[in-house]
């Protein structure tokens, strides 16, 4: 049941309030420890890809090792590349 004397207040809901927004700066740093780990998936193909997977390599040399074998054994010239690393952030200041 509504309040009769308070009728011209404003209800709960209709409450405002002002938010400001900071930039937070951070510096991205490779993990010392970590390996940088590198997976090629063969896409050639006209109806389906050919599907042929490297496994996690370490190296860029290794990568274009297992492409330059897979493509002498197959002709396969497309593929796709994934790259992952351990990252570590340092927080900076806020803005």
């Amino acid at each position: 049941m509504p309040d009769p004397t308070a009728t011209d207040a404003p209800g709960r809901d209709a409450t405002r309030g002002r938010y400001r927004f900071r930039e937070y700066h951070v510096t991205i740093v490779a993990g010392p420890m970590a390996l940088p780990a590198y997976e090629v998936l063969c896409v050639t193909g006209e109806e389906h890809n050919c599907g042929a997977e490297s496994g996690t390599l370490h190296t860029p040399d290794e990568l274009t090792r297992w492409i330059a074998e897979h493509c002498a054994r197959t002709g396969h010239q497309h593929y796709e590349q994934t790259a992952r690393a351990i990252l570590r952030a340092e927080p900076g200041a806020w803005q």
